[in-house]
């Protein structure tokens, strides 16, 4: 009789929530035959939810820094420890990790479990007989994309890995012929997308509100188009800069000859998602009551064609917040839910609070970031108009001077694009906490309490030495004003969130990127080969991706100057990400893929300056740009690709280390 141990981990906590069909604790003991698993509806069904949770907690991938810290390593957002004095993000910034210290990185391990799972269940489901014939495709199809967003993830991470056969290998053979050498690149993507296609084909377009979470059609397609994506861009096509990443024979892994179509099958992917004509971006209403009109720079049309009819700010806001269920958001496509306080986005805003509001108060942005974001009419900070200028110095001197920010707030922050303020908490912010009471019995009123970042304020203290921004610049996306923390007297009260891991707007700059990079016309299939999308850098289909990101943030779209220039766009298009994707661990990743990583990750990390109180002598001062106390470096020769674990390079005698790493 052959046994199955199972790696169970507590379904209350995975990323799923909606009904009792995910609790499947009932069901496993610790340990039940293959046999009865693959006989028993509801312990099939388990094994594909516990499949699912691998996707979760070190299969997270926007979260607390000591589940994943990838959104804190980069060139935008820094994290500050509250229990240490030094930041712990410090040691991704400085490559202070190595293949035995991987920080809090080390998911090679629990990914190939994950994959291993769903291999299991792709070779046993069509055996319970309890499940309708299409339930089990169904569900091979759901953990078929499983299996492929695993490898995904660990290439994004370590780059080319070994693809395991997908039938379980037989454990009687030696060491040696049980080791599996790693595939080139392109081979893990043709491998990763042509599962996608095939889970694709079978998969349902839609969910019901009560099975929320589990993998549909447009989750499938959009990841096929990312990993073609990263696939076509500079570390990956024609990289000779990784010509020494080779298996153990030697072969290089990564193709040496650069390929324009491979932005063009990146382009056909994303439109196979846009096609399925299922997603648009979230749009709130315009409310004359409340809405910030945009500025005559932008377009009065309604969206999608301008956004005469909408709310800018509050329709970047809620997508992020919880206003909007998940389920609601026509905008998401793959998303995360979690329990888990460590991977909750959740996490996310309590350690962006201010203390005297019961947050950490840990999390910053750089003055790098600060200063990406657009000014109100889409002009940048070092192009801004008269009708909006941008000053460095003087402060706002009443609530109604500027729309968004109150009196005594610096005019750097001033006629700035709506994302900016649904993203960054500046020193001055009000943070609504609708649903809170008194801090203490007989205490003020927390609600619309505007804070600063001075110090001795909500900045530095002498009582919290080590919980402050280091920066002086705080973050508010994933803050929803109903949000509130407790002290001793009050109880937590929030906004429950997803993690976005891939929305609409992705699939949208993706497609307007792979387009600007082609020279040529190109016919490619669609995924299922049921129609061909002809493919050239055509400016209309550029502008039907780019504008309606831009629309949706209230500002003009690209001029046609800018749209004719590849050049000139793709700087347009990279800072378009930045600020899009801030707070979603996007940052990190784009840099590597585009190679701009050693350009804009080297230098010191700039933020205010943190030793300044409000005093009339100081205040202006403490608006200072000054380098960061924490060394930011760029190491070409290993920073691109994370280290594989030591412990795994033991364990398979032909896996290779990636360069620069022993």
């Amino acid at each position: 009789m052959k046994y199955i141990y199972l790696l169970l981990v507590s379904l209350s906590i995975t990323f799923y929530s909606c009904g009792d069909y995910l609790d499947v604790d009932q069901y496993f003991s610790n340990m039940i035959t293959e046999d009865t698993v693959f006989t028993k509806k509801s312990y099939t069904e388990g094994w594909l939810w516990n499949t699912y949770s691998y996707m979760n907690e070190r299969g997270a991938e926007i979260a607390r820094y000591n589940v994943t810290s990838f959104n804190y390593a980069s060139d935008d957002v820094l994290y500050g420890d509250e229990s240490i004095g030094i930041p712990p993000c410090e040691a991704y910034q400085n490559a202070q990790y190595s293949a035995s210290n991987q920080l809090n990185e080390d998911r090679w391990g629990h990914l190939y479990e994950g994959i291993r799972q769903a291999s299991t269940f792709i070779q046993n489901v069509d055996r319970c007989m309890e499940l309708k014939m299409s339930e089990r495709e169904d569900y091979r199809a759901q953990a078929r994309f499983l299996r492929a967003y695993f490898y995904w993830m660990l290439i994004k991470q370590y780059g080319p890995v070994p693809i395991v056969p997908d039938v379980p290998q037989d454990l009687s053979l030696s060491y040696n012929e049980l080791s599996i050498p790693r595939s080139s690149y392109d081979e893990c993507v043709e491998y990763i997308v042509a599962e996608l296609e095939q889970a694709a084909s079978v998969l349902q377009p839609t969910r019901s509100s009560a099975m929320y979470g589990q993998i549909t059609r447009g989750a499938a397609l959009a990841t096929r188009a990312k990993v073609l994506l990263y696939a076509a861009s500079k570390l990956y096509n024609g990289n000779t800069e990784l010509k020494n990443l080779v298996d153990n024979q030697g072969r290089v892994l990564i193709n040496q000859v650069y390929s324009e179509d491979k932005w063009a099958r990146a382009a056909a992917a994303a439109k196979d998602v846009i096609d399925l004509k299922q997603y648009e971006l979230l749009i709130v209403p315009f409310d004359s009551a409340t809405t910030v009109a945009p500025s005559p720079a932008a377009p009065k049309n309604p969206y999608p064609n301008g956004c005469g009819d909408i709310d800018p700010f509050e329709s970047y806001r809620q997508c992020f917040n919880g206003e909007v269920s998940a389920a609601k958001n026509p905008e998401f496509i793959l998303t995360r839910q979690s329990f888990a306080f460590a991977a909750d986005l959740n996490w996310i805003a309590f350690y962006s609070v201010p203390r005297s509001l019961g947050g950490q108060n840990t999390i910053c942005v750089t003055q790098k970031q600060v200063d990406a974001y657009y000014m109100f009419d889409g002009k940048t900070i070092d192009r801004a108009s008269s009708d909006y200028p941008y000053k460095r110095e003087g402060f706002t001197t009443s609530t109604n001077e500027y729309p968004f920010v109150k009196a005594n707030v610096s005019l750097m922050y001033v006629n700035r694009e709506p994302r900016f303020y649904g993203s960054i908490a500046y020193s001055g912010t009000v943070w609504e906490y609708l649903s809170s009471g008194p801090a203490t019995k007989g205490g003020k009123d927390r609600k619309n309490s505007q804070c600063f970042y001075y110090k001795g304020e909500d900045g530095k203290q002498n009582s919290t030495p080590n919980e402050y921004l280091r920066t002086g610049i705080g973050v508010k996306k994933y803050y929803n004003p109903n949000d509130s923390w407790s002290n001793a007297e009050m109880q937590d009260l929030y906004q429950y969130k997803v993690e976005p891991t891939i929305r609409y707007a992705d699939v949208l700059l993706w497609y307007a990127e792979a387009l600007n990079e082609l020279t040529q016309s190109y016919e490619m299939p669609s995924y299922n080969n049921q129609k061909s999308h002809h493919i050239s850098r055509d400016i209309s289909e550029m502008r039907y991706g780019f504008s309606r990101v831009r629309f949706r943030a209230g500002l003009p779209d690209a001029t046609d100057a800018e749209y004719q220039d590849p050049g000139t766009f793709r700087t347009l298009l990279k800072r378009e990400r930045q600020i899009e994707f801030f707070m979603e661990s996007a940052r990190y990743f784009d840099l590597r893929r585009w190679m701009d990583a050693p350009n804009e990750e080297k230098g010191p990390l700039m933020g205010l300056n943190l030793e300044m109180t409000s005093s009339k002598d100081q205040v202006q001062r403490f608006y200072e740009v000054i380098p960061v106390n924490m060394r930011k470096v760029f190491l070409p020769d290993r920073m691109y690709l994370w280290p594989i674990p030591k412990y795994e390079l033991r364990n398979n005698a032909k896996l290779t280390q990636n360069p620069g790493w022993e």
